[in-house]
């Protein structure tokens, strides 16, 4: 049975079953702090205790005592958006696939073809180091798809998830899509339990023939205004990126018409020099990541339902505005299939959001960011309205650019894509 099932379940079981309610944490009556239903599976209450099948009422409450010994916190268990802890071991979910590779599925001229495999490895020693109760949770798909691993061997291309929790994140996952020279990936997003009002802590780093390099790490705030949260974090993430003069690029506004989710000190750059990975990137985004677990850590945690469930709303708004313009939906639909791509955007990355009724945009969108001034907010803006609009007429930077300390580069991923795919057809490889 499916995590998702099995939280519908137990809310008609916990309803209508006492039994049920020796294994259920006390809620105080709460009608908001319950295990999160699935989007996919509406809760219907069964009309009496008999109409539950004694075999399966049975295995539903060995479920849930289960889950409960596995996070004897109970602040962690009342909180929304929790998944059910995975059946295996920490050692076994970290090794799956045999992560961390040391060798890649695809073409290379490099001595170190997993260019960001270091990012990887640091993060998951830092996460068992220093969270506490982290575990590996089940983050399975409605449709039963495997989106842990994937590859297309004819194109020599793969990708491996994986996804943990802890009492600080009800969510931690991460992912490295390895084809070689061709493009390599890191991308990781940090979701705070929903009792923290904190800023969401995300990471996409990329490589493009080991000549084009992305890179976002940012606190991406919940709110339009920073001081929303429940507090203020921009002032201790200036000082780290004012060291790295190559991470202090700022994205244009016109790549996307209603940009949101971006904070003023989000580091961004696109480089050409590979050293800048090692010697910038690397230590700026430790420090990234340690500073985001101190800000979780050094704020009081909130126990009034409504902004708990306040906050989980702002979370499912992150990932709804994330997973509709995720810019490699175009890339996984191509290399593992239009199915799967939806399971692993809709489900996975991205497991709040609403799936749009005319599916994926396949096509890239293009990266954008907070004009100045507009910096530092989040959230969607009213249908219909540009809400940077004046500003694009006021900006002096040319379409398709982006200002970094060395000059206006072009920064569209389509762009990246379509000289990827060139270099692709004129060395033979073929096309995605």
């Amino acid at each position: 049975m499916k995590s998702q099932h099995l939280a519908a379940a137990a809310g008609a079981v916990i309803a209508c079953a006492p039994l049920a309610h020796a294994f259920a944490p006390s809620y105080g009556g709460c009608s908001s702090c319950s295990v999160t239903v699935s989007r996919h599976s509406p809760l219907h209450m069964a009309p009496s205790y008999e109409s539950i099948d004694a075999q399966a009422l049975l295995e539903l409450e060995n479920r849930i005592s289960s889950v409960i010994r596995a996070e004897p916190s109970s602040s962690v268990a009342i909180s929304p958006g929790r998944h059910a802890p995975s059946t295996i071991s920490m050692e076994e979910a970290t090794s799956q696939h045999g992560m961390p590779w040391d060798t890649t599925i695809g073409r290379t001229d490099e001595a170190n073809p997993l260019v960001y495999m270091a990012f990887w490895e640091w993060q998951l020693d830092f996460m068992k180091d220093s969270l506490s109760n982290l575990h590996p949770i089940d983050c399975s798909t409605m449709s039963d798809t495997d989106v842990t691993f994937n590859e297309n061997k004819e194109k020599r291309a793969r990708i491996v998830s994986h996804c943990y929790a802890s009492d600080e994140y009800r969510k931690i996952r991460m992912t490295y899509y390895d084809a070689g020279d061709s493009v390599q990936v890191f991308n990781s997003v940090w979701y705070p339990d929903a009792k923290y009002n904190l800023p969401v802590l995300g990471i996409d780093i990329l490589s493009f023939n080991r000549k084009k390099y992305l890179a976002i790490v940012d606190f991406q705030p919940l709110h339009e205004d920073e001081d929303d949260h429940a507090t203020t974090y921009e002032h201790i993430l200036k000082p780290i990126k004012e060291k790295y003069d190559n991470l202090k690029g700022r994205m244009s506004s016109k790549f996307y018409d209603e940009t949101q989710f971006f904070s003023k000190e989000m580091l961004f750059a696109r480089f050409e020099d590979g050293k800048i990975v090692d010697n910038d990137l690397l230590p700026a985004f430790k420090s990234y990541v340690k500073t985001h677990l101190d800000l979780v850590r050094n704020t009081p945690p909130s126990t009034n339902p409504e902004d708990i469930r306040a906050v989980f709303d702002r979370q499912r708004a992150y990932d709804t505005y994330s997973a509709d313009r995720d810019p490699a939906a175009g890339l996984f639909a191509a290399m593992f299939g239009k199915q799967w791509a939806e399971d692993f955007i809709y489900d996975f990355l991205f497991s709040l959001s609403e799936r749009s009724e005319d599916g994926l945009n396949l096509s890239p969108p293009m990266f954008g960011g907070p004009p100045p001034g507009a910096a530092g907010k989040g959230g969607p803006p009213p249908k219909g309205v540009n809400p940077y609009a004046k500003e694009n007429k006021a900006e002096s930077v040319p379409h398709n650019a982006v200002s970094s300390g060395s000059g206006t580069n072009c920064i569209c991923m389509q762009n990246l894509l379509k000289e990827l795919l060139q270099c692709q057809k004129k060395e033979g490889r073929g096309s995605w």
